[in-house]
């Protein structure tokens, strides 16, 4: 697998250039079949072998959504050096927080420090009683409830996301933690709570950040760019203009993705097929993470929709 370069400046400028993008549709999160390897056999030979994408879904979108250009398939072939297979995440504005959120779970480690906070259920009338703004929180599309509710709500959902990760974390092996982990994600109504529990943590980080910016304090360049935006100047705006539309009218940004990557103290490492050749083709959430944090790894085809490499044949440190 080729190398990345981490330098800081280099990094700066990709962050910098981090532009707004939506997410494509697509069907429920699920192992691929090996359907893709006679259709793109025909354009780059027989190197897909073990990477599958369904094939009416490929038929059905290819034209709009799949370039199959020299860089496109060099990129598939590259990522092919280290992943058997793809699983396919469903495309419904969630699709980041999806496809974060199932690796990090599915990994076979001990529940992360964070989560055994005793003052994580706490944070929610923490900082809705310090900051009124946040009762404009947008509840997803499949939660039930009013936002007169806001704090039992969210409290629900960092309850439902310690005890879900502390029970996977629990599990003896890798096939019984993937298959509770496919259970839960099937779940419409724990898998979206899960989901407003990550979007409050990402709000929590942003205060944090934001906060330590005006303070004076050094805060990670990323943060920087997120709040240099029109739409975003406060976290208040980042809630109302962006936050609030996951899930509803849109997805994560690029600059976005770091923000996920703290909220959840992951790095976040991600195949960019269309910036193959480029020094962009790997990216890394965040520029320069802790050593301790673990890793998960997504596949992004246009930048707009991310899918989950599976089988792993070799694993290496970034």
């Amino acid at each position: 697998m080729r190398e990345r370069e981490t330098g800081r400046e280099t990094q700066r400028e990709r962050e910098a250039d981090a532009e707004t993008q939506g997410e494509g549709e697509a069907g429920p999160m699920q192992e691929t079949q090996p359907a893709l390897i006679f259709f793109l056999s025909v354009i780059r030979g027989t190197f897909f072998f073990s990477i599958g994408i369904n094939f009416p879904y490929c038929l059905e979108v290819s034209n709009d959504h799949f370039d199959f250009s020299d860089a496109f398939t060099q990129g598939y072939e590259e990522v092919s050096q280290k992943f058997t297979s793809i699983r396919r995440v469903r495309g419904d504005n969630y699709c980041a927080l999806r496809a974060t959120l199932f690796q990090a779970m599915s990994q076979p480690a001990a529940l992360p420090s964070w989560l055994q906070d005793p003052e994580l259920t706490l944070l929610p009338e923490k900082l809705i009683s310090k900051y009124n703004w946040i009762k404009q929180w947008k509840l997803g599309l499949k939660f039930k409830g009013k936002n007169e509710d806001l704090v039992d709500k969210i409290k629900e959902s960092l309850t439902l996301l310690r005890k879900k990760w502390a029970g996977l974390a629990e599990m003896r092996t890798a096939e019984a933690r993937q298959v509770a982990c496919d259970e839960l994600f099937m779940n419409e109504e724990e898998e979206y709570s899960l989901y407003e529990a990550i979007k409050f943590l990402m709000l929590n980080r942003a205060i944090e950040l934001y906060d330590d910016k005006e303070n004076g304090k050094e805060v990670p360049f990323f943060s920087v760019l997120l709040f240099a935006r029109d739409t975003s100047n406060d976290p208040g705006q980042l809630l109302r203009n962006h936050l609030n539309q996951v899930g509803h009218t849109g997805g994560l940004e690029q600059v976005e993705m770091f923000l996920l990557a703290y909220a959840v103290r992951h790095t976040i490492q991600v195949y960019r097929l269309s910036k193959y050749s480029t020094e962009e083709f790997i990216t890394v959430y965040p520029t320069d993470p802790p050593m301790d944090w673990p890793v998960v790894t997504l596949i992004a085809e246009d930048d707009r929709h991310y899918n989950i490499p599976v089988r792993v044949c070799e694993e290496t440190s970034l």
